[in-house]
């Protein structure tokens, strides 16, 4: 069965790219595009869907808005933000909100693809300039209201993929052919994580990550 796709932005000329694009992906179906924020809960009352793709600003009803509105009721759809948004802090919103996958505007057709495939099979996706962005200088000495100070911690945007892949308990091996990359080399990135995070074991970095609002 396809992964069926909804769709929901505010300028109908995005909303008709997109749908022209996802159409054309294999094992992808678009079973609704929507350019009103309001209509999305109604519309997935009436039809089933894997995958929510919406922007982050819109009237109405913001991506963030939007998706703590269909969590309760529809604890199956993943929600996937694609957006201009680089901000840290709207970023880490939007996944305490509940989206499964935070990909920017400027992606081409293989990283969207990946990011819907990646949030169907029920993972979490973050694009290369998500990624980046959360790595920042300024994101990693910023001190969110509701956590306690901390010292920035640089780690690379490979590095924070395995810190993801750790955090749900995917095995050496499975990370390695994850990412198409040796076990070994793995391990070496492995080794590299504990020293820069002062930890002592695989505990410590998932709570680095759960800390740190990454899965």
């Amino acid at each position: 069965m396809p992964i069926r796709v909804v769709i929901t932005d505010d300028h109908q000329i995005v909303l008709d790219s997109l749908s022209l694009l996802i159409s054309i992906i294999p094992n992808m179906e678009v079973v609704g595009t929507l350019n009103d924020s309001r209509k999305v809960l109604a519309f997935l009352e009436t039809h089933e869907a894997d995958v929510l793709v919406t922007d982050l600003s819109m009237p109405y009803l913001t991506g963030v808005d939007l998706t703590l509105q269909l969590r309760s009721k529809f604890p199956q759809l993943k929600i996937l933000m694609l957006t201009v948004s680089e901000d840290a802090d709207t970023i880490r919103k939007a996944f305490q909100a509940g989206i499964a996958g935070y990909v920017m505007k400027k992606a081409n057709r293989a990283e969207l693809e990946r990011a819907l495939t990646t949030v169907a099979s029920g993972e979490k996706y973050f694009s290369e300039a998500v990624m980046k962005e959360l790595l920042s200088p300024s994101a990693l000495t910023a001190t969110p209201t509701d956590e306690p100070p901390g010292q920035p911690i640089a780690v690379t945007a490979r590095e924070l993929e395995i810190i993801r892949l750790i955090a749900q308990e995917l095995s050496t091996s499975e990370i390695a052919e994850r990412l198409f990359i040796s076990v070994g080399t793995v391990e070496t990135h492995r080794h590299n994580i504990l020293r820069k995070l002062g930890v002592k074991n695989s505990i410590g970095i998932i709570k680095y990550a759960v800390k740190h609002k990454l899965v």
